[in-house]
């Protein structure tokens, strides 16, 4: 008797879970789809990506982008039927953006940002639409200055040194040099920093000086704030001067929204497994 007891709820409740899912997809009129998108840094004065991508549909004409950021009125950028629909753009970014229309039906809803400001960083959402269903996702965009420095000699000291310079940054960094043959010196008593602010207040020149330098030894000068680190290596030996640099940016995250209907699926068999 028990277990016919336990028999009749698990399918009252597999049925009412049933219909709440069909009740729920007749009031939405749609499924939920997978939506992707990566955190990402803007350069100051540059263009700059916003990333996002979605489940493919070969229906161009279905699907729909709407790029909308937390705070600001109206939208950063909307895409439908095959082409950009901005009658409802806001000011801000008026002339500024576009998507990759000839990817949108490969799935790629990413914005490009043109001219990026230190004002465009915040929260922003990307919406789609599509024949399967509609989802969204949120990314966190920051921007900055940054920058790859230039190693080289600098012959006008008194004495033989290394300049590492950088000539875009914002927040301040910080610099730190070290040397491959003894990392555990403190190079900072034998350097000197100094940051130029540009013309308008903004970004700053960053420029390093490392006294005290011996051949065949590899110096680095790494630039680091909460954006971006780029590092400069230079080598200096009896016949030749050897640089490298590169740059990377930091927190770099993806943010993904799947399929509710999905999550409540399972919930709902995890329970009736259960009772049953």
């Amino acid at each position: 008797m028990w277990q016919q007891t336990k028999s009749v709820v698990s399918i009252i409740i597999i049925l009412a879970g049933a219909i709440a899912l069909i009740i729920g997809f007749g009031i939405s009129g749609t499924h939920s789809i997978t939506v992707t998108t990566l955190t990402s840094a803007g350069n100051i004065g540059e263009d700059g990506i916003l990333s996002c991508t979605f489940e493919p549909d070969i229906k161009l004409s279905d699907v729909v982008i709407q790029w909308l950021k937390e705070g600001v009125i109206g939208l950063v950028h909307k895409f439908k039927e095959g082409r950009d629909d901005l009658s409802d753009q806001n000011e801000m970014f008026r002339g500024r953006t576009a998507v990759f229309a000839e990817q949108v039906r490969v799935g790629n809803a990413s914005l490009r940002l043109k001219n990026v400001q230190l004002i465009d960083a915040g929260t922003y959402k990307c919406h789609i639409v599509t024949s399967k269903g509609t989802g969204n996702a949120n990314l966190e965009y920051k921007t900055g200055a940054f920058s790859i420095p230039e190693m080289d000699v600098d012959y006008n000291a008194s004495s033989d040194s290394f300049r590492c310079e950088a000539p875009r940054w914002f927040p301040q960094p910080t610099v730190v040099w070290t040397s491959q043959v003894d990392q555990k010196t403190n190079l900072s008593e034998v350097s000197n920093t100094s940051f130029e602010l540009d013309s308008e207040n903004v970004t700053m020149k960053v420029v390093s000086v490392l006294y005290n330098i011996t051949i065949n030894n590899t110096y680095s000068c790494m630039i680091e704030n909460n954006i971006a680190k780029a590092t400069g290596d230079i080598r200096v030996t009896d016949s030749q001067i050897k640089r490298r640099s590169h740059l990377e940016l930091l927190d770099s995250k993806a943010s993904l929204c799947v399929s509710s209907f999905f999550a409540i699926s399972w919930v709902l068999l995890s329970l009736s497994s259960y009772l049953t």
